[in-house]
């Protein structure tokens, strides 16, 4: 549909990573006036521990549009200030922090999120990945109208994309980045004409996308070879697939970058290295073989196998157990 809008809206942003970044640029660049932007405090990040403000604050500031960063919106005095910006409607996208009743309320139109997947599946902190690990055929962005519940507003627009074999978190991400932005502008012009529909979701086919935590990351050779690269593209950017590797003095904690899943029928047990040369890997599963492709090992950049063969032929021979134990005797470093 047109973007085109007949009145512009006076809207407040409220966002934090690039993904919200990307979603602000498409409205500095619309109709419509942002009137302030909110993000969380600045954190500390690098090596330093600078305070470092997030991408959204950064175009902000750029374009000269006033920035809000409330710890929470407890205070009276922080819900005063967001309704004295008198907006039609607040966007919120990533932005990180919930947002009570009182703030759902006060923008003319209320407040409208865009969520990374298609509602009711996958509500909450990971779409993308949980999307991605499941063994979805397809994603999107849903753009629905807030209320007090973990992503269960009200449907007003869905864009889809598919799902591909080859695509990681990052690649999606980058998909939906693209996806957000044109149905957000979508939405808002249907939103200026008041003449937009909103659909309930199904409670019944919601499921939760859990966040992330570094302990989902550990790869388990006792499943099915497509779950495992699933898995491994799912956690691509962070936390990363990763598996511990004993090479009979130490312990290594491996990252898997790319993999790809092999058909093979065999009798060898989960975790055995099936064949070893510079296309990768080959590991049995309880289903098939995973062929491990670029791999990190620990303080190193990530490299392909054929490249860590080149110094470390001797970690990885074939019939060996990849997750093969230290022997008691010796300690672990």
């Amino acid at each position: 549909m047109s973007n085109a809008v007949t009145t512009p809206l006076n809207i407040i942003f409220a966002g934090t990573p690039d993904f919200a970044a990307q979603h602000l640029a498409a409205l500095i660049h619309s109709e419509h006036n942002i009137v302030a932007v909110y993000c969380p405090p600045d954190k500390p990040a690098g090596r330093g521990k600078k305070l470092t403000a997030c991408a959204t604050k950064l175009l902000a500031l750029a374009h000269d549009i006033p920035v809000q960063q409330p710890v929470n919106f407890k205070a009276e005095q922080t819900q005063l200030t967001l309704a004295n910006y008198q907006a039609d409607v607040m966007v919120v996208v990533a932005y990180g922090l919930l947002l009570p009743t009182v703030i759902l309320q006060t923008p003319r139109l209320g407040c409208i999120n865009v969520h990374g997947s298609i509602l009711p599946k996958w509500r909450g902190a990971a779409p993308i990945q949980r999307a991605l690990e499941a063994g979805d055929s397809q994603t999107g962005v849903t753009i629905m109208q807030m209320d007090k519940g973990l992503d269960t507003g009200d449907m007003i627009l869905t864009a889809t994309c598919d799902i591909t074999l080859k695509d990681t978190s990052a690649s999606l991400y980058d998909k939906l980045a693209e996806l957000g932005p044109k149905a957000l502008l979508d939405t808002l012009a249907l939103m200026t004409l008041g003449k937009y529909q909103r659909q309930a979701q199904n409670n019944l086919q919601a499921t939760h996308a859990a966040k992330l935590d570094k302990a989902d990351a550990e790869l388990d050779w006792q499943q099915p070879a497509s779950i495992l690269d699933r898995k491994i593209r799912a956690y691509i950017p962070w936390p990363v697939a990763q598996f511990t590797f004993n090479d009979n003095s130490q312990q290594h904690r491996i990252r898997v970058w790319q993999a790809s899943v092999i058909e093979l029928e065999h009798q060898h047990l989960p975790g055995t290295i099936i064949s070893c040369d510079k296309q990768g890997i080959v590991v049995a599963t309880t289903a098939n073989a995973l062929r491990l492709e670029i791999l990190q090992l620990p303080g190193k950049k990530a490299l392909a196998v054929a490249d860590i063969l080149n110094g470390k032929a001797d970690w990885f021979t074939q019939g060996q157990s990849i997750n093969r134990l230290v022997q008691p005797q010796q300690e672990l470093t």
